[in-house]
């Protein structure tokens, strides 16, 4: 018997319960490990109150990201041995493949031996910001070194894993956040500019800091009334990439913006990139030698043991965090 964190009804943080649990060997083509460390997402409080993409059988397993040790191979497996240090690229179902738990099964093609130099709390917070940024950034946006672009929600994982992968392209970053709580931080950490979107007007400044120009590519996270100001303020032949929908107001369509500029609005999942093995192991490679080359780090906000996860939920929805929140196990 392992704990595992379940949860019997969709709800708040006040659900999710630790329970014993016993956990099956790996199937054919499956790893087991033995979890140290969680990264926390913003998809795992959706499914948990029941408003993800998807839908679970209650009760229900939650979680995207682990790193540990390999504790078990199913049948099929080679290139990994009991003992080894590895971390997880999130699966396509955090339902069919769960990661709060003592003892996690995932797809071996998903295990990745991360580098050394990794604590286990900075491995568990890098795939999913890291492979996220980088699938919209690098491969679909093409963003390159005379670039601009906007990146809203920039103080959170995927936020400050986009501002590092424009940073080492030689991009100028225009980060996006609702207060100037976190402005000087972002500044610090690597924005060229920052603009608090709740004090500040969000056109004008973007308009002083591109000028006519505008901006080829915007990262967006929020969606809502937002929308608008950002393909205004967009160059023609740009290209907005939507992967969240932080508003709870409704999203316009710009159509004259969209149709006088020729604008491209791009809806985006990570599991684009990793749903398929070449795409993967290009941005896996990508990853990989921003972190050896000291480019690419996760920012962790803050870390809590596993016996806290209800209090580790509250913190990733009170918006309060800087990077991502860890659950050390």
């Amino acid at each position: 018997m392992v704990r595992v964190v379940r949860f019997h009804e969709h709800g708040g943080p006040e659900v999710l319960r630790i329970e014993d649990v016993e956990v099956p060997p790996p199937g054919p083509g499956e790893v087991r490990i033995r979890v140290k460390a969680l990264g926390l997402n913003r998809a795992e409080a959706l499914l948990r109150r029941g408003t993800y993409i998807e839908t679970p059988h209650l009760p229900s397993g939650l979680g995207l990201e682990a790193a540990g040790i390999v504790d078990a191979l199913g049948e099929g497996v080679a290139g990994f041995a009991t003992g080894e240090a590895v971390s997880i690229v999130p699966p396509l179902s955090m339902v069919r493949w769960p990661a709060y738990g003592e003892l996690a099964t995932f797809p071996a093609e998903l295990v990745v031996r991360h580098p050394p130099s990794l604590s286990w709390e900075a491995a568990a917070a890098l795939w999913m910001p890291y492979l996220t940024a980088y699938g919209a950034l690098v491969e679909i946006a093409g963003l390159g070194g005379a670039d601009f672009v906007i990146i809203t929600a920039a103080s959170s994982s995927v936020g400050l894993a986009a501002t590092q992968i424009a940073n080492m392209i030689g991009a100028t970053v225009i980060a996006v956040t609702r207060t100037s709580a976190k402005k000087q931080a972002l500044l610090a950490f690597g924005a060229a500019h920052v603009i608090a979107s709740a004090e500040e007007d969000l056109k004008v400044r973007l308009q002083d800091i591109t000028g006519p120009e505008g901006v080829r590519v915007v990262f967006d996270a929020v969606g809502g009334p937002i929308f608008g100001t950002l393909t205004a303020a967009m160059s023609r032949g740009g290209i907005l990439i939507e992967y969240g929908g932080l508003s709870p107001e409704p999203t316009p369509f710009p159509l004259f913006a969209v149709l006088s500029k020729r604008l491209t609005l791009r809806g985006y999942l990570v599991h684009e990139i990793t749903g398929d093995p070449a795409r993967l192991a290009a941005a896996k490679a990508f990853i990989l030698d921003g972190v050896a080359a000291g480019a690419l780090r996760p920012v962790i906000a803050r870390t809590f043991p596993f016996e806290e996860i209800v209090a580790a939920h509250r913190f990733l929805e009170s918006n309060e965090q800087f990077g991502k929140i860890v659950v050390t196990v």
